[in-house]
């Protein structure tokens, strides 16, 4: 069969064919945590559900969401600190006008923030190309204020990407995507404007899919967790990987879930000697400015 649409933006090349090389310090696992940090409009536009919303607004959901930033993201900050893991914060635009504290509280972790809309009640795909550019700029223009220096990374808000995103991401100064999950290392992406790196992020190890489409539960994705790690550490020894963790905050933030998420970071953090515990951004400065010969 021929002739089939294809995005153009990477051409097909296996895993077991490509060059070999190291992360840091001569690790070959790199992990990364990407902690989504939301704002939703009230009685309007997209969120998730934890149970069928009524007509709007749809309060019972609207406030689960919210519980999120009021008290999950708090919780797992003080998990954050304890266990001293690095986080890539991928940061709605309107958090810094809903929640300053808290955006301010994970600076000072020294967390990297990552562009991530301006808010998840809209998607980006939807919109005209002037549109999209301007959402874009906007979010950009917000983290560069607030963090003294522009994002490197972005991942779109319910990971919808018109056409023509890449292409307006590196427009933007973006130097790579979360977006793609085809792949278990980095590699580069074709645009108009140069090239950008797709960094692996989960849709497997990932609270929403799993607890909210999956309706697997608190101790299942603690476990997908613990199994996802211990076999790609094995792996890690043919070829160099990247294992990312995207949790929500008012998912993993509810307690009983908090409980065994508690439980797999501890295993991680355990063997932090044996893997590169870092952030996306990280993984994308190396990849740039050490191997970009080396990454397919």
């Amino acid at each position: 069969m021929s002739g089939l649409a294809d995005h153009g933006r990477y051409a097909y090349r296996p895993i077991s064919n490509r060059p070999d090389y190291s992360w840091p310090n001569g690790q070959r696992l790199a992990v990364y945590i990407g902690l989504n940090l939301e704002h939703f409009a009230f009685g309007e536009g997209l969120g998730a559900e934890l149970a069928p919303g009524g007509p709007a607004p749809d309060v019972l959901n609207y406030a689960w969401r919210d519980y999120g930033n009021r008290v999950g993201a708090w919780r797992l900050r003080d998990l954050f600190d304890a266990l001293d893991l690095p986080v890539s914060l991928l940061a709605n635009s309107a958090l810094y006008a809903y929640a300053p504290e808290l955006m301010a509280a994970f600076r000072a972790r020294g967390d990297e923030v990552v562009g991530h809309g301006r808010s998840n009640s809209e998607r980006q795909s939807t919109l005209t190309v002037e549109a999209e550019t301007r959402l874009i700029a906007e979010a950009t223009q917000i983290l560069t204020q607030a963090e003294g220096k522009p994002p490197q990374g972005w991942l779109s808000p319910w990971i919808a990407e018109s056409a023509q995103t890449p292409d307006l991401l590196v427009e933007a100064g973006y130097g790579y995507t979360l977006n793609w999950c085809m792949d278990d290392q980095p590699i580069w992406m074709h645009t108009r404007a140069g090239r950008l790196l797709a960094i692996p992020y989960p849709q497997e190890i990932n609270d929403i899919p799993a607890i909210v489409a999956r309706k697997d539960g608190a101790a299942q994705f603690a476990d997908m967790i613990i199994d996802n790690f211990d076999e790609m550490l094995a792996q890690s020894q043919s070829q160099p990987l990247v294992m990312g963790i995207a949790l929500h905050p008012y998912l993993v933030g509810q307690p009983y879930r908090l409980r065994h998420l508690r439980r797999a970071l501890c295993h991680i953090a355990a063997q932090r000697d044996a893997i590169w515990l870092t952030q996306a951004g990280a993984i994308h400065a190396y990849c740039r400015d050490q191997i970009p010969d080396l990454i397919a």
